[in-house]
């Protein structure tokens, strides 16, 4: 199980389904790596662990939460990516983001967009369906279908096994679009270069300050459907500064996937990534 979350921690009930260019699934691509990995040992948890007395019925209960690093072979597995793709210039972009905030809308202009400027592939993550890598697929652009099952979050093993499938070639931008969770998503590395959170101005402008670590792990936030801004309440600035107030050096840009505002920034930042 995740010492984080409860959700299932093990990715024996993913699927990864690689669409060739008539939809069906595609199978047969080489591995980039040896699937064979040596127990990682346990490390210290970054996160503070608990130790308390109760009293019941029974008598006096000790409660200790061991102090060890659940995500130990998560960032084991995540270094080897991050290695492997370095060493073929390829930048991986994983986006976050609550559910409906516009990941995928973003993303399919995004691939259009970018079609003739760079190499980009696609990772698609939910717990189910293949839907949003149809979508992706219908761009031209390579895509790999991950289904997490009852997981709420991609993790570096899933990744792994997107990689083998995918192939991305050399030099290539992959992105990497996570299960919709504003909470595990930003506790497990991938191996990837940047992290962006994508906030839709349809959700709370106090997201930022409810889900700090999403937003303090974030190299980028992006505020989408800014083209709705005159229909809903929602304060740019006051996002911008609750943001800040939990990771004061991030970038933040205001875009909308419909009328195109903002997105040439976007993919200014994008190009820096290498």
């Amino acid at each position: 199980m995740c010492g984080t979350c409860g959700c299932a921690e093990e990715s024996g009930g993913t699927r990864i389904v690689m669409l060739g260019e008539d939809g069906a699934p595609d199978h047969g691509h080489p591995h980039p790596y040896s699937h064979s990995h040596p127990d990682p040992h346990p490390h210290p948890h970054p996160h503070p662990h608990e130790r308390r007395r109760t009293s019941g019925a029974g008598g006096t209960v000790t409660i200790e939460t061991i102090e060890q690093k659940v995500l130990a072979k998560n960032d084991l597995l995540a270094e080897r990516n991050r290695t492997w793709m370095s060493d073929r210039g390829i930048v991986a972009v994983n986006l976050m983001s609550s559910p409906g905030a516009g990941k995928t809308t973003l993303l399919e202009r995004a691939v259009t967009d970018l079609g003739g400027r760079r190499t980009v592939a696609v990772v698609e993550g939910d717990q189910e369906t293949r839907l949003d890598a149809d979508r992706i697929r219908r761009t031209g652009c390579a895509v790999v279908q991950v289904n997490t099952g009852a997981g709420c979050h991609l993790d570096a093993e899933m990744m792994r096994d997107a990689l083998t499938a995918l192939s991305p070639a050399e030099g290539s931008l992959l992105m990497v679009e996570n299960v919709g969770n504003l909470v595990c998503p930003a506790l497990f590395d991938l191996g990837e270069r940047s992290k962006v959170v994508i906030i839709s101005v349809t959700e709370g402008t106090d997201k930022p300050l409810k889900y700090p670590y999403m937003f303090a792990a974030a190299d980028l936030i992006l505020i989408n459907k800014s083209d709705l801004l005159p229909h809903v309440d929602f304060d740019v600035e006051q996002c911008e500064r609750h943001a800040r107030s939990v990771n004061p050096d991030v970038r933040v840009l205001t875009v909308s996937a419909t009328t195109g505002e903002g997105l040439a920034h976007w993919y200014d930042w994008l190009a820096e990534q290498r």
